[in-house]
């Protein structure tokens, strides 16, 4: 799995500007009814993902201003939560990610949240470029660090793997450590478990 050096993978270089997929009004990319944008590229590439297909930058379509203007549309009704980035690595999609989050700061001020997944950890981000910590400070709730296949567990909330966590960023900011974000809440069986209880 790969564990690049601070700065050695960039936006600017490896962007192509290029969405996988935009989901509107989901309730499984995190709390509440959620917009999620798909960006495309990941060179993480973890064993197990599950959106391999996005692995590619070349992947889907050029982001545009059309669907920016949907995705602030959608985010505007009352009843959602807020945005979500995943993908694909938000983190080097930089330029499609930030300026969609001030498009919606702008038009809707403080009324939504964000949140993200990235394979990089938050102490890994502390130490990135520029545009990586610009978009981690704009972010409320972080699902970070690498899939790993060996660590699966389907009784985490939110995240796949027992070595990611799902962090309060404003919080992990101001104290400069990672700081759990308090309303996570894993389950203690599997699904698979819960059925077959319940046939017995």
């Amino acid at each position: 799995m790969p564990d690049p050096r601070p700065g050695q993978w960039l936006s600017a270089k490896l962007s192509q500007h290029r969405i996988a997929d935009y989901k509107p009004f989901g309730f499984v990319d995190g709390e509440g009814v959620r917009c999620s944008l798909y960006v495309s590229g990941c060179p993480f590439a973890c064993v197990g993902c599950f959106n391999e297909a996005a692995w590619s930058f070349r992947y889907g379509e050029v982001y545009t201003r059309e669907l920016e203007d949907q995705i602030v549309a959608d985010l505007s009704q009352s009843y959602v939560q807020g945005l979500t980035l995943l993908g694909g690595e938000p983190f080097l999609n930089t330029e499609v990610c930030l300026s969609l989050i001030a498009r919606m700061r702008a038009e809707l001020g403080d009324t939504k949240d964000v949140w993200s997944w990235t394979g990089y950890t938050f102490e890994e981000l502390l130490l990135e470029s520029p545009d990586k910590l610009a978009l981690l400070r704009e972010v409320d709730v972080l699902v970070d660090g690498r899939f790993d296949l060996a660590q699966r567990d389907l009784k985490l909330q939110f995240r796949g793997s027992r070595n990611q966590r799902v962090l309060d960023v404003p919080r992990s900011l101001a104290a400069g450590v990672a700081i759990p974000w308090a309303r996570a809440l894993d389950a203690d069986r599997t699904y698979d478990q819960i059925e077959r209880r319940a046939l017995i």
